[in-house]
């Protein structure tokens, strides 16, 4: 068996309230599926043997999920918590330390909070700890029912007394067991109450029956604790997650014009002195340097960004790097593979896809530059184009340095252009151009006189 501290992770719902065919933990919450958080909470609470109950959905679970510390256990029924941690018993055998268990769909618990509630089971000597949440409104919840300290059972809202419905310290879910008891107690539970399952909340009585020492950690704030069961409390996690790395942040030296307005997904890295403006969103496997201005709307997904860039309103950014210094937008679009070495300026309503940008190199408006391999100061002339695919295949185009492009220049590639050539505005380049060169490809102007009146004075007779 992996040494180390063993959590218990239930997964296996369907979450029907959801109205969705994704399983519940599935459901992603600041860019990582909900089943992310508790396994991360419990990774940095330094629990190594991770035992993870699926269910519904278990292959997509497991897939996104696959990791060597990972334990998959199936319930193929789902007959309660209890039977849940009787599926784990067997990846459990041998194992006699403290054991955490968590809730898949309790998203915003805290690493601190799981090591409190681990520090203070081992203080208390106790084979059972539940962690537990004051809350004024408590329908729905198991009540924790109290002799002092020692807690004498959990009672579902189903079976609850009226006097029992009365109390507001609920459980939220989360236990520390001592291994060896628990997994003995478990052979004693049954199915008879009023939802037929076998509740793990009766290893409490098991516990005081046997004498032992049970205790109940209560947190301080029960929105730490609180488990998502429909897509408004999905919507009402979100919140409070953004809230959190929002804050982050701006105690971290980012400043944010409306921090209710901006999206930004966990993990995502911003340097000091950044300004997000309203509306932006940066997600995935995104990072974003120091002294940089993001303005309104724009979308930032999987991408790196320099130090001292300015990102425009209405961009959008995919799968690219973006170097130092450099002006995006507005309303430009970099698709997969865009590299831009610094100092370069991609302006409003243009668009580049696999294209690698030498220092200094500028295409200020209504381009598209696509499969191209662009050298240091280069510039781009409205309208200009690489035509990188002829229906089947793509090609590239090579433009080596400091060439300047006239406007409503075509590319049609495969095609080289030599350093510090010039190609005239209306041209379709088809043949590589050699370095120092004047490339021209429109037809002879022709001005014929007295055409505009001879065609008039013609439709009035």
């Amino acid at each position: 068996m992996n040494k180390g501290l063993a959590a218990v992770i239930l997964a296996a719902g369907k979450g029907t309230r959801m109205k969705s065919t994704l399983p519940k933990v599935m459901h992603p919450l600041c860019g990582e599926p909900m089943l992310y958080y508790p396994l991360e909470a419990a990774r940095q609470a330094d629990f190594r043997q991770l035992k993870v109950v699926v269910g519904h959905g278990a292959d997509v679970v497991r897939e996104r999920f696959s990791s060597p510390d990972l334990t998959w256990v199936v319930q193929s029924d789902q007959l309660g918590t209890g039977h849940a941690l009787m599926c784990a018993a067997d990846s459990l055998r041998g194992y006699s330390g403290p054991l955490l268990l968590l809730c898949g769909d309790v998203p915003l618990l805290k690493t601190e909070t799981i090591e409190h509630l681990r520090d203070f089971h081992a203080r208390e000597k106790a084979v059972v700890t539940v962690l537990t949440a004051q809350m004024p409104n408590p329908h729905g919840y198991g009540r924790i029912i109290r002799d002092g300290e020692q807690v004498m059972g959990i009672v579902e809202e189903r079976d609850a007394t009226d006097l029992q419905r009365e109390i507001t310290e609920i459980n939220t879910g989360t236990y520390m067991f001592d291994a060896a008891f628990v997994l003995s107690a478990l052979r004693g539970l049954n199915k008879n109450n009023a939802q037929g399952e076998y509740y793990l909340t009766d290893v409490v009585a098991a516990a005081v029956a046997a004498g032992k020492t049970t205790r109940a950690l209560c947190v301080a704030d029960p929105t730490e604790v609180m488990g998502v069961n429909d897509r408004c409390q999905l919507a009402e996690a979100e919140v409070l997650m953004r809230w959190k790395i929002n804050s982050d942040l701006m105690y971290a030296g980012i400043s944010m014009t409306d921090p209710t307005t901006v999206y930004i997904d966990n993990g995502v890295e911003l340097g000091v002195d950044t300004q997000l403006h309203p509306n932006v969103h940066l997600r995935g496997k995104t990072s974003i340097g120091k002294n940089c201005i993001i303005e309104t709307g724009v979308v930032v997904v999987d991408s790196q960004i320099g130090d001292g860039v300015h990102l425009k309103a209405g961009s959008a950014i995919e799968e690219s790097q973006v170097g130092p210094a450099c002006k995006i937008g507005p309303m430009a679009h970099l698709r997969p593979g865009t590299v831009l070495s610094g100092n370069n300026k991609i302006g409003n309503y243009v668009e580049t896809k696999k294209a690698v940008f030498g220092e200094g190199s500028q295409a200020s408006h209504l381009t598209y530059v696509g499969d191209a391999e662009v050298g240091r100061n280069v510039n781009f002339g409205c309208g200009a184009i690489t035509c990188n695919y002829d229906g089947v295949n793509k090609y590239k185009t090579i433009i080596e340095d400091d060439v300047f492009i006239g406007s409503d220049t075509q590319f049609v590639a495969p095609v080289t252009i030599g350093r510090n050539s010039l190609i005239a505005a209306g041209s379709t380049i088809t043949k590589d151009v050699p370095a120092n060169a004047l490339a021209l490809s429109r037809s002879n102007q022709r001005v014929i006189d007295g055409w505009r009146l001879r065609k008039q004075k013609k439709s009035e007779d």
